[in-house]
């Protein structure tokens, strides 16, 4: 019998886990943006899947490999498990259409703003997209997670210089706002009795 589909936290990388730098890839970089472990550790806690999806055209571009990119990843996701927070699946697109060199310079799917890193996160993690939620610092982001038909779309304030007509919440300043709002829908499902305790409602 198949397992029923889960809700799932998404998360992007660069700007909403971690501060952005700038083509990221060495740990000594790395600042955790405020409330980051928190919120996964929020979503951990209501049985969400946590998964990054993060472009990253700095490997398409050579200024890393990919291996170095696995390398950072492993090592923000142990220093993020000793805070009792578990990324869950990583997807990344290392793709350019237009600076990206040699095999690496071309248009996918899997390049935000379009959906393809969601759809497959979806089908190898039994992802129910239509119940899931998304933070992301970019517009690319939340029309990503608009093309895929995630219903609750968060843009993290800071990078973009103005709003973008996807988000569907109020533009936040903090990731605090997003766990108090997952805390409130994890106590509404508890509290009735005929909800899915696994559900995030509209």
């Amino acid at each position: 019998m198949p397992q029923p589909l889960r809700p799932a936290l998404f998360l992007d990388r660069d700007g909403v886990i971690n501060e952005e730098v700038g083509y990221l890839h060495r740990y000594e970089d790395v600042r955790f943006v405020p409330g980051a472990a928190d919120l996964i550790s929020t979503a951990n806690a209501a049985s969400m899947p946590v998964i990054v999806i993060t472009n990253q055209a700095g490997i398409g571009r050579g200024l890393y490999t990919e291996a170095q990119f696995h390398t950072l990843m492993q090592a923000m996701r142990d220093a993020l498990q000793q805070q009792s927070a578990t990324i869950d699946a990583v997807y990344f697109s290392p793709f350019h259409p237009e600076h990206g060199l040699g095999d690496y310079r071309r248009d996918t799917e899997c390049r935000k703003p379009k959906p393809g890193m969601l759809l497959r996160a979806a089908a190898e993690h039994g992802i129910d997209l239509a119940a899931s939620v998304l933070v992301g610092d970019r517009c690319s982001d939340i029309e990503a997670g608009a093309a895929a038909g995630v219903p609750h779309r968060f843009l993290l304030r800071g990078t973009e210089a103005g709003p973008c007509t996807c988000a569907t919440h109020t533009p936040i300043d903090d990731l605090a706002t997003v766990t108090q709002w997952l805390t409130a829908v994890r106590r509404r499902n508890a509290t009735t009795s005929k909800g899915r305790p696994d559900a995030v409602p509209a």
